[in-house]
């Protein structure tokens, strides 16, 4: 859209030209419709024209704001590629067991009318629109995401920049957002605990609740959108160029040692692993856990194995509301030690 002090130039530089040139008969053909005897008259005229145009709204803010309506500007999202939808052996997904903790999770459901899915891929774009979610297939020019990307290979890295950016995208168009991965079981809604301190510009899960330090786990994350979360997000995506080959959640980790939030102004919040749990450490009260991570585990066949688990363990609490204790991550355990485990194409 032109910019007032533009057309006003322009407007000036006709009256200035005329009678000087094909130039200025240009201009003033194009401008000059009615009287030029109040320019500033026909600019005010003109600009109102513009104002009711209607400007194309491109793919991504469509999708967000459906995601987004009745939840105060704020949208969940998740990533997948074909590793995450397409079934091993006619076993389950990862993408099915996080859309099933939804369903069995208690006050999760509604959320789903929030859910972007993000796809890495034409295949686990077109298996999010079988699913009717909201869906938006990412820019991934220059890369294959593909196939399933195991953790810490060069792949795992640049799709973990591909999403910051993106994320870095949602934030500048206004939208508050809560990304989490896909293998995060969601039991409980989350959203009157990250919305209780909104003096809070950023909750961020870890992976243990322990004296001295903070463990950050970028796997599931809140974060409002202002100058301040936009800025990090900036900063945070730029420092792939000069701390190459490490995950976005230790470069982080760095800037939050750094004292990069302080400098920022920026209040973060840790989310306790009894509430936001994980493999990690995990929550020892079923009565107040809110999600369930698979981190510190390697590969997708053995996350859902242990996640099919974690789903088992809740429906049983939630018929007893008895409290006990998880079952073994066993396959995430070993997934360390399986050095000829091939990843999911």
């Amino acid at each position: 859209m032109p910019n007032l002090l533009d057309i006003f130039l322009l407007k000036m530089r006709h009256h200035r030209l005329i009678g000087h040139g094909s130039e200025a008969g240009a201009l003033y053909i194009y401008y000059s419709s009615r009287s030029v005897s109040d320019p500033f008259s026909d600019l005010q005229n003109y600009v109102n024209s513009l104002r009711r145009i209607e400007y194309p709204v491109d793919e991504l803010e469509a999708v967000l704001d459906r995601a987004a309506s009745g939840n105060n500007k704020t949208v969940i999202i998740a990533m997948v590629n074909k590793a995450y939808v397409k079934e091993a052996g006619g076993g389950r997904t990862m993408l099915d067991l996080f859309l099933e903790s939804f369903w069995e999770g208690e006050g999760t459901l509604p959320l789903l009318d929030h859910l972007v899915v993000v796809a890495a891929d034409q295949t686990a774009y077109d298996r999010c629109r079988f699913r009717r979610l909201h869906c938006y297939k990412m820019d991934t020019e220059g890369v294959d995401l593909e196939g399933e990307k195991v953790y810490m290979s060069k792949d795992f890295i640049e799709m973990m920049w591909r999403r910051t950016r993106l994320l870095l995208d949602v934030l500048s168009r206004g939208y508050h957002l809560i990304f989490t991965d896909t293998d995060v079981m969601w039991l409980r809604s989350p959203l009157s605990r990250l919305r209780n301190n909104e003096s809070l510009d950023m909750q961020i899960s870890v992976d243990s609740s322990s004296v001295g330090g903070h463990p950050i786990n970028t796997g599931f994350y809140h974060v409002r959108s202002n100058y301040k979360t936009i800025s990090l997000f900036r900063k945070w995506y730029d420092m792939r160029l000069e701390w190459t080959g490490m995950k976005e959640q230790d470069v982080l980790n760095k800037l939050l040692d750094s004292g990069f939030f302080d400098q920022l102004g920026l209040n973060v919040g840790f989310l306790n692993t009894t509430e936001f749990s994980g493999f990690c450490q995990d929550s020892p009260d079923m009565g107040a856990v809110t999600t369930v991570h698979a981190n510190c585990c390697r590969h997708i066949g053995a996350k859902i194995s242990d996640l099919t688990l974690v789903l088992g363990d809740w429906k049983r609490y939630k018929a007893s509301r008895v409290n006990s204790k998880w079952s073994p991550h066993v396959e995430c355990g070993r997934s360390w030690s399986d050095a000829h485990y091939i990843p999911k194409l």
